[in-house]
């Protein structure tokens, strides 16, 4: 939901940036790379620790790069599949490494094992939310539904939260509290999502397996479903790349695709 509102803002706003790097030589794989590395850091290394201000910070300054990298790709008309797989691919292991910083936080010492398995939830379920659309298209269907919470929404409240979180060190009493809130929001809304996801493609696919048991005219069910499965191939060759940073995406034509924003 957010990424529908964001993209067209930070696009305007992060152009002059991506037209700077492009004339100093920089490459859009190579934003992508620092962008996640510093992200990997800043949660690890920070999180872990409980200091959660300044990880959000470094995380925040990095995060970007998102955002950049397909801007980059666009002016420069190096728009590709693998752009996307990489900018997608690399959006997972930032995530995880956001939700396992708060896991091994709530492990250690923060002291609840509570919360480090509601941590543990939204790192795995947001993975899997992912995936299911992803999968989904790989089979041939739209999947058309997004859902309660996609990516950007879990970035966001995560960070925001910790962010503020993070000012209890400064001194702020009680505003601790809003970091266990904001993960049971991520944890019961990516929930939520991942049950729209199945349903739609639970739907969806019984659709498309009546159709294609549906007899063609002049042909027999048989022929109509040999024909089907002829143009799209068995295993499926379109796939998702979801949820881009809160917004933006890498790859020709969005190749990105919708699930780098999911």
């Amino acid at each position: 939901m957010l990424n529908k509102y964001a993209r067209a803002f930070f696009t305007r706003v992060l152009t002059p940036f991506a037209a700077f790097l492009l004339r100093r030589g920089v490459s859009p794989d190579a934003v992508t790379l620092i962008g996640t590395a510093g992200v990997v850091a800043g949660a690890l290394v920070f999180f872990p620790r409980g200091e959660f201000f300044w990880g959000t910070i470094v995380i925040t300054l990095f995060v970007f790069s998102d955002l950049v990298d397909g801007n980059m790709a666009r002016q420069a008309g190096v728009s590709s599949r693998w752009g996307a797989f990489l900018d997608s691919t690399l959006d997972r292991v930032a995530d995880g490494a956001i939700f396992g910083g708060f896991a091994l936080w709530y492990a250690g010492r923060g002291d609840s094992d509570m919360m480090c398995a509601v941590s543990i939830f939204c790192l795995a379920s947001g993975q899997v939310v992912s995936y299911t659309k992803a999968r989904g298209e790989s089979i041939g269907l739209p999947v058309a539904v997004n859902g309660l919470i996609e990516r950007a929404e879990r970035l966001v409240i995560s960070l925001v939260a910790a962010g503020l979180a993070g000012l209890h060190a400064f001194g702020v009493p009680g505003i601790d509290v809003l970091l266990p809130i904001a993960l049971w929001i991520v944890a019961v809304g990516s929930a939520v999502t991942l049950g729209q996801r199945v349903v739609t493609v639970r739907r969806e696919s019984a659709e498309a397996d009546a159709a294609d048991a549906a007899p063609a005219p002049g042909g027999s069910p048989a022929e109509e479903t040999k024909s089907r499965t002829g143009e799209t191939g068995t295993s499926g060759t379109k796939t998702a790349t979801e949820e881009v940073g809160p917004s933006g995406s890498r790859g020709g034509s969005e190749a990105r695709g919708s699930e780098a924003t999911s």
